[in-house]
């Protein structure tokens, strides 16, 4: 295969995504943030932009990278140290890196939060979680046994290297209505806004220690599902979408953090 030039993939994934119009952390810089120096005939997905990550990318031939945390978090700095070490071999390789953060998170049919709803048997029937002018997360209702969401939630960590955290298990509870945001998904603002809407059970990649505290204070159950296993469907969605459109077979690269 030749490959499709990398132009008009990027162009295809910033209008699928709306890079342009979803709000987000300056340091997110979704998009392309490395530009490769070939076509794109193979892809590789990963949550992460880690120097092992890269590493692997390039070991499996990949010409196009798309993460869902890039490589520039810290704003603004020196292209020394551990940054160096992740960019030298992209511009070496010739390997472009692709980014998207919110954007994929938010998706309506390819994002994190839609995607981990349907995985965990949950049928979403509104957004949650403002961000600005989005709703980052989904919401809605069900009836099934808290301890069997937690069960799904553990057995869908567990293949993706992490474990499930619970604060405010009630025995013989059932979920009625939740809300899920992947990642970094705890917050108070997050917890406020489920506890005003009804909110039982809470689904998050992560939170604050205190969120673990405040929780089952507002009546929540927390489901806290690892940030990196909460994270991983969104990537491979769009590796698959990039094939069913272009052509380009892609591969995606494990690489749990424990958290």
């Amino acid at each position: 295969m030749t490959g499709i030039a990398l132009d008009r993939v990027v162009q295809h994934l910033d209008e699928t995504l709306r890079t342009r119009d979803i709000p987000d952390s300056p340091g997110a810089l979704n998009g392309l943030q490395v530009e490769g120096s070939r076509p794109v005939a193979r892809v590789a997905a990963a949550v992460d932009a880690s120097r092992g990550v890269i590493t692997g990318a390039i070991g499996a031939g990949a010409d196009l990278l798309i993460v869902h945390h890039g490589l520039f978090w810290g704003g603004t700095q020196r292209i020394t140290g551990p940054l160096y070490r992740r960019l030298a071999p992209c511009l070496a390789h010739g390997l472009a890196i692709y980014s998207a953060h919110l954007p994929l998170d938010c998706h309506p049919t390819l994002g994190n939060n839609v995607l981990l709803a349907g995985a965990l048997g949950l049928e979403p029937s509104e957004g949650f979680g403002r961000y600005e002018t989005i709703m980052v997360g989904v919401a809605g209702q069900s009836d099934v046994a808290t301890d069997e969401l937690v069960s799904r939630a553990g057995r869908f960590a567990a293949e993706r290297g992490g474990r499930v955290v619970v604060a405010g298990a009630v025995p013989g509870k059932r979920t009625r209505r939740w809300a899920l945001v992947t990642g970094a998904g705890a917050s108070s603002q997050v917890l406020r806004e489920a506890a005003a809407l009804g909110v039982d059970t809470l689904v998050v990649g992560e939170g604050p220690h205190h969120t673990a505290v405040e929780g089952p204070e507002l009546g929540l159950t927390v489901i806290y599902a690892g940030h990196y296993a909460t994270e991983t469907l969104g990537v491979c969605a769009l590796g698959a979408h990039v094939e069913e459109v272009f052509g380009i077979p892609w591969s995606f690269i494990s690489a749990p953090t424990g958290l």
